[in-house]
C-alpha cells in the first residue's frame, strides 16, 4: 500500500485555506479541510489517479482536483506519495511547482 506524506509547505497550504475560509465560517473551513486530506487518501489507492503535470526522468508530479482546489503531489521512485501543496485553482500554480 502506498504511503502518504504531506510536506511541511503542504500543511501550511491546508492551514492557509483553513484560515481563509474561517474568516467567514469555522464550521466550514474544518469540512473543507477535512475533505481535500480524505480526497487524498484514494491515492493510496490510486497513486494516478491525478492527472500528470510534469512527467520526466527524474519527476513525477500529478495533480488531483476537489472543487477549486488543485492538490499537487510527486509519486516518488518507491510509489509512495508526497503531497507538494494544495491551491486554490485561481493561482498560478507554475510560481509554485
Amino acid at each position: 500500500m502506498v504511503e502518504i506524506h504531506w510536506t511541511d509547505e503542504a500543511q501550511v497550504w491546508l492551514k492557509d485555506i483553513h484560515s481563509y475560509i474561517a474568516q467567514d465560517n469555522k464550521k466550514v473551513a474544518s469540512r473543507v479541510i477535512n475533505e481535500i486530506f480524505n480526497k487524498t487518501q484514494i491515492l493510496s489507492s490510486f497513486p494516478k489517479m491525478g492527472y500528470l503535470y510534469q512527467n520526466d526522468e527524474k519527476l513525477e508530479i500529478r495533480v488531483l482536483l476537489y472543487g477549486h482546489y488543485r492538490i499537487a503531489y510527486l509519486v516518488k521512485d518507491d510509489k509512495n506519495i508526497d503531497v507538494l501543496g494544495v491551491f486554490h485553482g485561481s493561482l498560478d500554480i507554475e510560481r509554485y511547482l
